[in-house]
């Protein structure tokens, strides 16, 4: 498949997607990140760390820069706070070398990915969740950086 193919056949899957299930989607690429960027800083390749690393923060950021605080109330506010630490996380793992922390992000990723999961399947949402804590549908290029 050519490199256009695959980028109209993503936009295609995003653009389908409910943005719940995009979220879990973005999970679902953060949880591939951190995975590679554990196994790299134990490999001690630290391209590989570098780029793994990189990417998971964009995903983190990005999950936390579509929040609405205003709205979202404690649940937003709390989202907000767990993807700031986890983003130190990954930072200090990076500079410390430190496999552990990476895997720290992994086990709060997964019960994130879960929650939203869980939602995605219910189909229904409590509004105020739904006002500030489900981030709007992301970008396609962001979404292709989750793949």
């Amino acid at each position: 498949m050519t490199q256009q193919g695959l980028n109209a056949y993503r936009r295609t899957e995003v653009q389908s997607r409910t943005p719940l299930e995009l979220v879990v989607m973005l999970y679902d690429g953060a949880l591939r990140f951190a995975a590679v960027a554990h196994d790299a800083i134990l490999r001690g390749d630290l391209g590989t760390r570098r780029d793994a690393t990189s990417r998971l923060l964009a995903i983190v950021a990005e999950l936390q820069n579509t929040l609405d605080l205003e709205r979202g109330g404690e649940v937003a506010a709390t989202l907000d706070g767990l993807y700031d630490y986890m983003s130190r996380r990954v930072l200090e793992a990076t500079s410390l070398n430190d496999a552990a922390r990476i895997d720290e992000v992994r086990r709060l990723l997964e019960t994130l990915r879960e929650s939203w999961l869980t939602l995605a399947r219910m189909g229904a949402v409590d509004p105020v969740i739904a006002a500030g804590a489900i981030p709007q549908p992301p970008g396609v290029s962001l979404m292709e950086q989750a793949r």
